[in-house]
């Protein structure tokens, strides 16, 4: 799993981020978090994952895990949901375009592959 380095973070995310990139980094469950990522479906923006989903054995193969380019973290649906909208705002604002992972500079590999 490949981080951002400018992180989009919600407000609730903030508080607590030190502490919740640590239980995700561990391994262990995270209440009512959420990562959003760089989809690697072209027909798609963003992708956003429970945190806790990155437990199924599927996330667990290190070819695919690698493939999850996390460019926000939430507390809670909803500020996932606005992170989201903040992040295509953001991209549509700066280039009139939404291709995040070209505005962003990260994760166009991941789309070059498909």
């Amino acid at each position: 799993m490949k981080w951002y380095r400018n992180l989009y973070l919600g407000d609730n995310a903030r508080k607590a981020k030190y502490k919740t990139f640590g239980l995700i980094r561990k391994n262990r469950f995270t209440i009512d978090t959420y990562i959003i990522a760089i989809s690697d479906n072209p027909d798609n923006i963003l992708d956003i994952y429970s945190a806790n989903m990155l437990k199924q054995p599927h996330f667990k193969n290190k070819s695919y895990r690698d493939k999850v380019y996390v460019v926000g973290l939430a507390k809670g649906r909803n500020e996932a949901l606005e992170l989201v909208r903040c992040i295509v705002d953001d991209t549509y604002s700066h280039t009139g375009s939404v291709d995040v992972a070209g505005y962003l500079k990260f994760g166009t590999k991941l789309r070059k592959d498909n």
